[in-house]
């Protein structure tokens, strides 16, 4: 199992770079850059290619309404080219809130647009000559469409790379299918290693099942907070905060993606209760109502055997590198934990 982290996005970038430096020679295999409503997740990723050596730079994720297809194929192309072959293409549709609200976008068809802005990278990135026509993107225009000037084109630079990764965030059925047939990776959010079949098992069989067999096998992270010591179960309440957020305000009744998730783990009356005490603003309850027997599944925090236990869980389960959070109070701390976690991993 490789090890990958995500990068916050609340500022401070230039010392958080000075980080990923320090993790990079430790031995950090991928960081995920993210892009909410803050600055754009492309520049970050261009500095890091620039200070960075190693170490895989992804998007971690570029919402698909915000940029068109095109687009797309050209900033991970760019990014492949600055870092010498390690850009990661993270996509995912965001949410009705962030698409609509902030960039006043009708949120629609992500499954179908996903699809559709895969395959059009993909040809992008091949140099072929651009000509699609799906149920939600067409290049060239036709004649009858805005000037009828359109013609199709070829991308000018020549990539790194025929392909670059392209890794999806995908939480429903049909979403994790799609995703399990196309993409390179798969990223899930609130991964629970016991109860992940149940959720998405049939899903990822379906895509499976339709995989180009010439394509290597779905990589799927996944992980959450690492710890690694006697005396630190009181850390693993450290992400409640964010999981309510989640769970209890990522979305309105009835449209929270994440709360279906967590409702789907057999924590219905949990769910409800956490979006209700969110959504009425009272979100130090919502983060208490969150079941520990979630949060110890869920997390990488205890004693190293409770730490190598759920390492396997999440092998068993089916995950390939892991998606985690370094805890510690400086970055020679998150670098010790680091270490720690990939001694337990060599040890799988």
């Amino acid at each position: 199992m490789k090890i990958s982290t995500q990068l916050g996005y609340s500022g401070g970038f230039f010392e958080t770079v000075a980080e990923v430096q320090e993790l990079e020679k430790a031995g950090l295999d991928l960081v995920w850059v993210a892009e909410a409503y803050g600055f754009d997740g492309v520049s970050l990723m261009g500095y890091l290619a620039a200070k960075t050596e190693t170490v895989r730079i992804a998007s971690g994720i570029l919402p698909i309404y915000t940029r068109t297809p095109t687009l797309l194929a050209m900033t991970a192309a760019g990014v492949d080219a600055l870092s010498n072959g390690r850009a990661v293409l993270g996509l995912g549709a965001s949410g009705p809130q962030v698409i609509e609200g902030f960039h006043g976008v009708v949120y629609d068809a992500p499954v179908t647009r996903t699809r559709e802005i895969i395959e059009i990278c993909r040809k992008v990135w091949k140099r072929e000559r651009l000509e699609f026509t799906g149920k939600k993107y067409k290049m060239p225009l036709g004649p009858d469409e805005g000037t009828g000037l359109g013609k199709p084109l070829k991308l000018i630079t020549h990539p790194v790379r025929e392909e670059v990764p392209i890794t999806v965030a995908a939480l429903r059925p049909k979403s994790v299918e799609m995703t399990a047939e196309l993409a390179d990776g798969w990223l899930p959010i609130f991964y629970h290693a016991e109860k992940a079949n149940q959720q998405w098992g049939e899903a990822l069989a379906a895509g499976r099942a339709k995989r180009d067999p010439s394509r290597a096998p779905l990589e799927v992270f996944a992980g959450g907070a690492v710890g690694i010591g006697e005396g630190l179960e009181d850390m693993r309440g450290l992400g409640r905060h964010m999981t309510a957020l989640y769970v209890g305000g990522m979305g309105a009744r009835g449209k929270n993606f994440y709360n279906e998730i967590f409702a789907g783990y057999g924590y219905e009356k949990e769910a409800k209760l956490i979006q209700d005490l969110y959504l009425d603003g009272k979100k130090q309850e919502a983060a208490a109502a969150i079941p520990d027997s979630f949060i110890e599944a869920t997390t990488l925090i205890g004693p190293e055997g409770f730490v190598k236990e759920r390492l396997a869980a999440l092998k068993e389960s089916g995950v390939t590198t892991l998606n985690v959070m370094l805890t510690g109070n400086t970055t020679e701390e998150r670098v010790q934990t680091l270490d720690k976690l990939r001694n337990l991993v060599a040890m799988l």
